[in-house]
């Protein structure tokens, strides 16, 4: 293959791998678990409904994994080529740009394909149940397809332009939130401020959930243009992004100063993020003579700036939802959801703090040099935990007392359920808390064992926040199964709070327990051993 040779060798050693035949294995089975729970959930309605249900829950699944693959595939495909130096030794070949983009994009992406190739056959399934049509199935299956590509185009351009840390990353998510939510934020609030008829249609086509809604029958049957309008716009930017890339990455391999005397973005950026000279120095001398590792892990003023700024966005829409409602402050469907969104950005952000930091300082090679000083593997554990406490401290107190008060005020009205608001509150409060503890240990445990910051990411997430949370929907779900064959009433709202609560606590103690061993036995001994073993496998 004398056109992309790196592709072509890249296919060949994914052929080769196990992992790349297991994964099609397990997604295709977690597929299939998750159609099974659906259908025990609406086992008595009728067929068709109950088909087109198991449709929508599995095309759900699988949008979310679509616009996470290039997060998790691409985001730090190059990147981590230039913080190695070997990406150019690539250009001392006859290799162009769309060759290394290419080569990348298919070394790294090539499981995630097939992962999503392996969920198809199950979303054919209510096909002949009757629920869905063929064309509805058929268009689905291409918006899939086309969001994974625009994924990955996404991530492989943030590869290209970011340089060290997690710029990378969020790079990536901002340039997501451009396409996918910018638009119909905006065509949202036209409607919303101006007319609501009046729809701008070119606003929303960049979003590859516009084309997944208009993907059924319903809504296509009246707006087929615009869906193929917004397929055509969203597949266009994706091969606008893999060409900006192939332009960029001949350029950008090696870090070159600044000949101009004006600063560029790139500068101007870093100024902001971590201050001028004089305000660097006051907080290095501030932060040092407290702890070595909390100057370290806290240099940055975005993440600082950030926590602030989505707290403030989640207030503001809850002022904006209670201006719709007509100011029911007590109203329970947004207390609850007010409170959800709270926990899952605040969690999901700790364990992301928590777990990256030591990854990328050991991908680095920082960590070990950190081991070879006299700081203390003691100090370092205190130093990452004042700095996510600096970070976090002032946001999760806010938020804590936001529940409780709009819990307090649901509690003292007259609202009908009104008695599940305390309950909930108290409980939503302690769950908080044994879960930020949890994270702080497991992050620090898998940062150590996992090869890249968002495996150490991922695999707190999944270990603290999503197996207790798919262990009650699973048992939830089989609850209701059984109700609904005999002829018993089901439990009350009170079950239902204290098993989350009790299955959230048991994961909690079970990998706490585990990761604080592990820690105590040999900070320094897994720190080393897994260094090693990432120089050996380069």
């Amino acid at each position: 293959m004398t056109f992309l040779p790196i592709v072509g060798r890249e296919l060949r050693v994914a052929a080769r791998r196990r992992g790349t035949y297991w994964l099609r294995l397990l997604v295709a089975l977690l597929a299939i678990v998750v159609g099974v729970f659906v259908y025990a959930a609406h086992y008595l309605g009728p067929m068709e409904i109950l088909g087109a249900r198991i449709f929508i829950g599995l095309a759900a699944v699988a949008f979310v994994y679509c616009l996470a693959a290039g997060r998790a595939y691409t985001a730090d495909c190059l990147t981590e080529e230039k913080r190695e130096g070997t990406l150019g030794l690539l250009f001392l070949t006859s290799l162009r740009g769309y060759d290394v983009v290419l080569g990348k994009l298919a070394a790294t992406s090539l499981n995630g394909f097939y992962g999503l190739v392996a969920i198809v056959p199950i979303m054919a399934v209510p096909l002949l149940m009757g629920g869905i049509a063929n064309g509805e199935f058929w268009r689905m299956v291409l918006v899939l397809l086309n969001t994974f590509f625009f994924s990955l185009a996404t991530g492989i351009l943030s590869s290209t332009m970011g340089s060290k840390g997690q710029g990378p990353m969020g790079l990536n998510f901002a340039l997501l939130l451009l396409f996918v939510a910018l638009g119909p934020a905006i065509a949202g609030a036209t409607m919303y401020f101006n007319s609501p008829t009046r729809v701008i249609y070119w606003l929303l086509y960049p979003c590859p959930v516009y084309a997944g809604v208009l993907a059924f029958d319903f809504f296509y049957k009246t707006n087929a243009d615009h869906f193929w309008w917004s397929v055509a716009v969203t597949h266009s930017l994706a091969w606008l992004q893999v060409g900006l890339a192939s332009i960029l990455v001949p350029h950008v391999w090696q870090e070159t100063p600044s000949r101009s005397k004006r600063r560029t973005w790139a500068e101007r950026w870093e100024a902001w993020n971590y201050g001028t000279g004089e305000t660097r120095r006051a907080l290095r001398n501030r932060l040092l003579a407290i702890n070595p590792f909390l100057w370290l892990a806290s240099r940055s003023r975005r993440k600082r700036a950030g926590a602030w700024v989505a707290l403030a966005l989640i207030i503001g829409w809850w002022f904006v939802c209670n201006a719709e409602l007509g100011f029911k402050w007590a109203e329970e469907s947004l207390m609850l959801t007010t409170a959800i969104l709270l926990n899952i950005l605040f969690k999901t952000w700790f364990a992301i703090e928590a777990s990256a930091r030591l990854a990328e300082d050991q991908r680095l090679g920082a960590l070990e040099l950190l081991l070879s000083t006299p700081l203390t593997s003691e100090a370092i554990l205190r130093g990452l935990a004042l700095a996510l406490r600096r970070l976090f401290l002032g946001p999760l107190v806010v938020a804590l007392l936001l529940e409780l008060l709009l819990a307090q005020a649901g509690s003292v009205s007259m609202v009908q359920g009104s008695q599940r608001f305390r309950p909930f509150a108290i409980t939503t409060a302690l769950m908080f808390a044994a879960d930020l503890f949890a994270l702080f240990w497991v992050g620090i445990w898998c940062g150590l064992t996992s090869k890249t910051p968002n495996h150490a990411a991922f695999a707190t997430i999944l270990r603290i926040l999503l197996l207790p949370a798919v262990i009650f929907a699973a048992l939830s779900i089989l609850i209701g199964f059984s109700v609904s064959l005999g002829a018993s009433p089901g439990p009350g709202w009170r079950f239902y709070l204290g098993l989350w609560f009790w299955l959230g606590l048991l994961a909690d103690l079970v990998f706490c327990f585990r990761a604080w061993l592990g820690l105590r036995a040999g900070f320094r001994e897994v720190a080393l051993r897994r260094t090693t073993v990432v120089k050996m496998s380069h």
